[in-house]
């Protein structure tokens, strides 16, 4: 896929994610322009809120990093390694920012933090 390619299906679904955070903005009586506001500033917003737990603040943040890494020659290299992340994991989830190993032990040490703090 080209950098063309990809920056363009990141903007549609930023252009998706945009309409999600204006109702979830409006569910949670926030005052948020979110046509308007950068991906930064809507983040901002959000975790002012404290909505950071919210699914649509975590793949916010990740089509933050997306075109950050896009913009820095980085996309589509995993985050913890920076191996190629698999093309088939990109073509499921164009925000994956791990690749299939180091996603396992992301999530076999989040499952233990989780134990130790409950």
């Amino acid at each position: 896929m080209s950098r063309s390619h990809i920056r363009h299906e990141l903007s549609k679904l930023e252009s998706c994610l945009r309409k999600e955070i204006g109702e979830l903005a409006n569910k949670h009586q926030i005052k948020l322009e979110s046509k308007q506001s950068s991906l930064c500033e809507i983040i901002e917003v959000l975790t002012q809120a404290k909505l950071c737990d919210e699914p649509l603040f975590c793949r916010l943040t990740k089509l933050d990093a997306a075109f950050c890494q896009l913009d820095i020659g980085l996309y589509g290299l995993c985050a913890d390694c920076e191996n190629e992340i698999e093309p088939e994991r990109l073509a499921w989830d164009m925000l994956e920012q791990r690749c299939a190993e180091c996603a396992e032990n992301y999530e076999h040490q989040h499952r233990q933090e989780l134990r130790l703090n409950h």
